[in-house]
């Protein structure tokens, strides 16, 4: 696993220790900043259920600001952390450990918005569609913002969810990315 381009591309990093997660391909990573990207100029981006940090860290390379990490697992904390720290991306990085419903809440609070939210939660109890819903009402994707969501081939996501609508759907073998953006 590496950083596929941008100002860090090359570098090697590291998955999370055990069975627990499910990295992004490079094959995959690189297909969904061909959709959205390829490069930024700004822009913050969430990656909730961020694993080892890969997309995160991946838009921070192409460009972006600011990224916030979200994870509940411990080992994934400390992966992402590292991660930031081999490609020096730490002051340009914020990492919680929490439960997606508790980030959102708290981001919430903190009155911030995205331009790029990175969904990919763990296939057996995704609940993208209510995530999506949260995202929505709570006006947490910039107008001109995209949301990336993995998820499993056999899983049906809706056209429209609120305000967000799904721009693009690519299948790559077991995985699809189903991509929205906000519409008024």
């Amino acid at each position: 696993m590496r950083v596929v381009s941008g100002r860090y591309k090359g570098k090697a990093l590291k998955a999370v220790p055990g069975n627990s997660t499910r990295p992004t391909t490079d094959k995959v990573k690189e297909a969904i900043f061909n959709i959205i990207g390829p490069y930024f100029n700004g822009g913050i981006c969430l990656d909730l259920f961020a694993g080892s940090g890969g997309l995160g860290i991946e838009a921070l390379s192409r460009g972006a600001e600011k990224a916030i990490f979200v994870d509940r697992d411990g080992k994934a904390i400390h992966t992402i952390y590292d991660n930031l720290k081999t490609c020096d991306l730490e002051s340009r990085a914020e990492v919680y450990r929490n439960d997606f419903k508790r980030a959102l809440k708290a981001i919430r609070k903190r009155e911030i918005s995205f331009d790029y939210i990175f969904l990919d939660p763990p296939y057996a109890k995704q609940q993208l569609q209510e995530i999506l819903e949260i995202i929505d009402t709570n006006t947490l994707l910039n107008n001109e913002g995209v949301i990336v969501c993995e998820h499993s081939s056999e899983v049906e996501m809706p056209k429209t969810v609120g305000h967000l609508t799904q721009i693009k759907e690519e299948t790559y073998g077991i995985i699809t990315i189903s991509i929205y953006s906000w519409s008024s």
